[in-house]
């Protein structure tokens, strides 16, 4: 795009008669929506869970599409955020001139500051694009003009540091900006604010002949380096330059990437996007989540990598969307809201945007997906987990309890052989018993602190016990709330009545006597993960809320219209055990299943396809969903476009299998990647996997088929007191997803629960 295409009204290069007649033109015949809404994502209904999130412009919450009145000569709506949810100072705006006018009756003003002459043309769709800044904090008033007619729109702005949806920020805090590692050897600068913040800088870097990345100044040349490279993209040789963006939101670091031809472009704008960009947006998400709390962080991948510059992709994210760094898929989801609205601001909003990451970068992709709608357009994702509550939380509480009994004294004259724990476990790796009671460290609140956090700031159960606990449930204490007395937080997690190797007893793979002892001495864990003799017990307003708010994942919010592509991997035969077994890909998809009655927009590749191949199919499957102007739901327009080609498939030694991917069975995949399951389902658990309290029923020596004494069926009523779990019925306090777009504060839009004030709000 060249310079002269510019055209901004307040100047002396625009024809405004051309240029109005120009945009309601394209007003009349163009596809788009109208941008014209004061009312948030869902704002009518937040009880009602929302299947298909519909069509919405694809930049962050959809700001909906009220029908003007008869009378409207323009519709003015927010692209970068829902109105509700504008953070910083600063909003891109979009007008929609529906009827010619005359040129000098249009008027912008925010708070009655007129703000006309921001406005410009998008070459795009031929309507008006303004970044308006100097907004105040809390609601600003904008009033759009245009012939006689006036629309109101309220833009309620929060601070760029947070928080805006996801309840107060936790301290201690350790800043990371010291030591980030993605600048090149350049130094980010602090504001002193006690935020960790640092001032937003832009750096250039080309890609050398030889694969590094090299800085350089834009100013201090006037040709490139000879030993730079070039990337072709849709047949076109160009520059591999990289514009970086690095700065603080949310108190992460984030970083942008995307490719501009900087000697040869002007300076990129919603107006005037780097010409080399395809327009569409990768989000990265990083794994990991033990020590993911308290902190900045200062690391994630690079995002100059060729696999994303070389198809023209535009690349973002921050250290809070690394759950090494930031354990709480909550604060993670507000933070890709945040850094996209800055990404729109500075260049547009994407044709689409895709989440990928692997292990907790698949727990944020599927979580951020369903949740917040309208952020990610379609996930690729690997080392899949549905989500960190029940995926992990579940397997690990289990596994720490069964490793507590088998190490005790008590157990070894039992002596329990590898298969009888393999069956008890359900995994097919014992090793996997003890590798997960190890993983279970960040349910404890003393282990897992990020290095730099003072010893005397950490929670000690004699020495400090109201200090700052490392666990993932006081992590994300916004959400579930806390115990009156001590100020810990609830935990969604519970074993009561789970029946410890059920399965095994019925399949003749565990004695009568082992099975009866297991269940009478399994115990649980306090929530400082001390070992106790009576079972887990969770709290039913954590419970409640993880059902409500989205942690244990429905799939029926936004992921109804999401497209997903899982890159399969095999980890169940690792002899040392391995968090990442395949079972956790179907517990997502049969939870697809459940909420949407098909999976059709869930595709598995198990050990191939790449992830390059997977972002091609993935471009192919969005490019169409936003080419099709049908009146289909958005969620069957990304059934309806999938690329024939993208069908469930495995591949082993180099042959590609094309078959539906499934837990069990007899095809060729499940031959070559047999899967284990968890303590959980071995006990005769739902492989959707999202149960965190059972419901219970009586004993019944008919679900039994083995024949008991007198005396070990009364010692089996002694160990389950008030029953034992009913794996047909939902779990205690299960219950549709209250809505997307929820809030723990301070926004009150949507609000779910304020842990300030200990209440829930609507659903009391």
């Amino acid at each position: 795009m060249k310079p002269q295409t510019m055209r901004r009204f307040g100047t002396n290069t625009v024809r405004v008669g051309t240029l109005m007649a120009a945009l309601i033109l394209a007003a009349c015949g163009g596809s788009d929506r109208p941008a014209d809404s004061a009312n948030p994502p869902n704002a009518g209904n937040p009880g009602t869970p929302v299947p298909d999130p519909g069509s919405p412009t694809p930049g962050n919450p959809d700001p909906g599409t009220p029908t003007p009145p008869p009378n409207a000569t323009l519709t003015v709506g927010v692209l970068s955020s829902s109105p509700d949810l504008v953070t910083g100072d600063d909003a891109l705006v979009e007008l929609n001139l529906l009827s010619a006018q005359p040129q000098e009756s249009l008027s912008v003003k925010i708070d009655g500051r007129d703000v006309t002459a921001v406005f410009a043309a998008n070459p795009a769709n031929g309507r008006l694009l303004g970044k308006v800044t100097g907004l105040k904090g809390g609601a600003n008033e904008l009033v759009a003009t245009y012939g006689s007619y006036s629309t109101r729109l309220v833009l309620t702005t929060y601070p760029v540091t947070g928080p805006v949806i996801s309840g107060p920020h936790e301290a201690p805090f350790v800043c990371g900006y010291a030591t980030f590692t993605r600048m090149g050897g350049q130094v980010l600068k602090s504001l002193d604010d006690g935020k960790c913040s640092v001032e937003t800088r832009v750096d250039y870097y080309y890609r050398t002949t030889a694969g590094s990345n090299s800085r350089f100044d834009p100013a201090t040349i006037t040709a490139y380096p000879a030993n730079m490279a070039y990337l072709t993209i849709k047949g076109r040789q160009v520059p591999y330059v990289v514009r970086l963006e690095s700065g603080t939101i949310n108190r992460g670091l984030y970083q942008s990437a995307i490719l501009h031809d900087v000697l040869n472009e002007p300076a990129p704008s919603p107006s005037t996007p780097p010409a080399n960009w395809n327009g569409q947006l990768l989000y990265p998400l990083g794994g990991g989540c033990q020590g993911g709390w308290f902190q900045q962080g200062n690391d994630f991948a690079t995002l100059i990598n060729p696999t994303y510059q070389s198809r023209g992709y535009a690349v973002t994210t921050s250290t809070l969307n690394v759950f090494g760094t930031n354990c709480n898929d909550q604060l993670s989801s507000e933070t890709i809201a945040m850094v996209k609205e800055r990404f729109i601001e500075n260049y547009g909003v994407p044709k689409y945007t895709i989440g990928t990451g692997g292990s907790g970068g698949s727990y944020q992709s599927h979580q951020t997906s369903d949740n917040y709608p309208g952020l990610f357009d379609g996930v690729v994702v690997s080392q899949v987990f549905a989500d960190v509550t029940s995926s992990t939380i579940f397997k690990l509480h289990d596994s720490r309890v069964l490793d507590n009994y088998f190490k005790d004294p008590a157990t070894t004259a039992l002596a329990y052989t590898t298969a009888e724990k393999q069956a008890i476990s359900g995994y097919l790796q014992i090793g996997n018993i003890t590798n997960m009671s190890s993983s279970a460290g960040r349910l404890d609140p003393t282990v897992s602190f990020p290095a730099g956090m003072p010893v005397e700031q950490r929670y000690n159960a004699l020495t400090n016990p109201t200090g700052a606990r490392a666990t993932v449930f006081d992590h994300t204490v916004n959400v579930y709330g806390k115990t009156e007395v001590e100020g810990f937080a609830l935990r969604p997690i519970d074993n009561v009545g789970i029946q410890y190797g059920l399965q095994a007893l019925n399949d003749g793979r565990l004695s009568v006597e082992k099975f009866i002892d297991l269940n009478e001495r399994v115990g649980g864990v306090d929530r400082d993960m001390k070992r106790t003799a009576t079972r887990t017990v969770g709290d039913i307003d954590a419970l409640r809320r993880a059902y409500q708010s989205g942690r244990i994942v429905n799939g029926a919010g936004g992921l109804a219209s999401t497209a997903i592509i899982d890159l399969r991997d095999y980890n169940d035969g690792t002899v040392g055990g391995d968090i990442h077994t395949k079972i956790h890909s179907f517990s997502m998809r049969e939870r697809l299943r459940r909420a949407n009655g098909h999976v059709d927009n869930h595709v598995i590749w198990t050990m191939g396809g790449g992830q390059a191949a997977a972002f091609d199919q993935m471009d192919a499957w969005l490019s169409a969903v936003v080419s099709d102007t049908s009146n289909r739901t958005r969620a069957q327009k990304v059934v309806a476009n999938r690329p024939a080609d993208l069908k469930d498939a495995c591949w082993s030694s180099g042959l590609k299998y094309t078959e539906e991917q499934n837990a069990f069975g007899t095809g060729a995949c499940n031959t070559f990647y047999p899967a284990g399951t968890t303590p959980r389902m071995a006990a005769g658990g739902p492989l959707t996997d999202d149960i965190a309290k059972c419901q219970l029923k009586p004993l019944n020596p008919s679900d039994y088929r083995v024949i008991f004494t007198l005396a070990q069926w009364n010692r089996l009523q002694a160990a389950f007191p008030d029953g034992v779990c009913d794996w047909t019925q939902a779990g205690v306090g299960q219950q549709p997803l209250a809505g997307t777009w929820l809030s723990f504060g301070p926004s009150p839009v949507n609000l779910l629960f304020d842990i300030t004030r200990q209440l829930m709000s609507r659903f009391l």
